[in-house]
């Protein structure tokens, strides 16, 4: 014998119905705000070119792809070389001891010397990766990255 469908179970279906649709919409954005929130900032360095540079013996130059996702932080470091910034998307801020924080946009550039340390590197964005060559000449096989405080 099949039950009678009265309005009030009709209705309470449809409520039901529409309670599990907002939980699964609800956990659904939940779940997409800490997935972004779980990606990784590190930065992403790309090697484009090495090369030993034969007129300056015990050199050698070095150009990096550097990609900073959202919120991008560089710990203090030196590099002990000579680098070179241009940006090439997004906005970055860097800062050298005893320098101004700068913030850079596409087409713009920054130095750093064999002597300074880093005190800022970022991302200026927590929405919006960032992308910019850096052009290092250097010791040979020295590390491109000292860390230091």
């Amino acid at each position: 014998m099949k039950p009678i469908r009265t309005s009030k179970s009709v209705a309470w279906q449809r409520f039901t119905l529409v309670v599990c649709t907002l939980v699964v919409a609800a956990l659904s954005k939940v779940t997409l705000t800490m997935a972004a929130t779980m990606e990784p900032k590190e930065a992403k360095l790309t090697e484009l070119l090495s090369k030993d540079l034969t007129y300056l013996p015990g050199k050698e130059a070095l150009m990096l792809l550097i990609e900073y996702p959202p919120g991008s932080t560089d710990p203090i470091h030196r590099h002990n070389a000579h680098g070179f910034i241009y940006v090439l998307e997004g906005s970055i801020v860097m800062q050298v001891r005893g320098g101004k924080e700068v913030t850079l946009t596409p087409g713009q550039t920054f130095y750093e010397g064999p002597e300074d340390v880093h005190v800022v590197g970022r991302n200026a964005s927590q929405t919006k990766p960032a992308k910019f060559v850096v052009f290092f000449v250097k010791d040979k096989g020295a590390p491109v990255l000292v860390p230091t405080n």
